[in-house]
């Protein structure tokens, strides 16, 4: 197995290396495949950056021309966010990105939603409502506060406050979560 470690890249000699060893890079039971227009290093660089958990694998360039690139370009990153495995894919502008998929990230406090929401509005993404928002590269996010997630799972009127809050709210606020959870 290849050794893990935070925001290392294999260079193409070192897998080389590694495979005439007898050693392979063992994929994931189940990843997430990312599809971006020609950035994927880019964007698995910012989550490793954001995020605890997240490190950028494996840079894999073209070995060939391919539709939307050239021989060499990268094609491929292998990269985790939060603990989950993704791969990236530069296919070109073939298939943009959207809501229909997102990661949704749990927060203990207003500092942690604060965090990752500017990192990633901050950084070329657009805000949405309810605590969602998009990266630079169109991938959504949901910054999610536990303390929503809590109040909705109570249900009955409790729930019925924290949604109603929630659907007035571009980016959750802790505080007024907690106040239309206690009426």
């Amino acid at each position: 197995m290849l050794p893990r470690h935070p925001r290392v890249v294999a260079k193409p000699a070192l897998l080389r290396a590694l495979l005439a060893k007898g050693q392979t890079m063992a994929p994931a039971k189940n990843t997430i495949c990312l599809w971006y227009d020609t950035e994927a290093e880019a964007a698995a660089r910012f989550y490793a950056e954001t995020f605890p958990d997240s490190a950028v694998q494996a840079v894999f360039h073209a070995p060939t021309d391919y539709p939307s690139g050239k021989a060499g370009d990268v094609l491929t990153v292998q990269f985790t966010v939060l603990g989950l495995p993704c791969l990236g894919l530069n296919g070109g502008p073939a298939f943009p990105q959207s809501e229909a998929f997102s990661f949704q990230v749990a927060t203990e406090d207003q500092a942690e939603t604060d965090r990752y929401w500017n990192a990633i509005t901050g950084n070329g993404g657009q805000e949405s409502a309810c605590g969602w928002c998009k990266d630079r590269w169109g991938i959504s996010w949901q910054i999610t506060p536990r303390v929503l997630t809590e109040a909705l799972a109570a249900g009955g009127a409790e729930a019925a406050r924290a949604f109603t809050a929630m659907m007035e709210m571009t980016k959750i606020d802790v505080a007024k979560i907690e106040a239309a959870r206690k009426g």
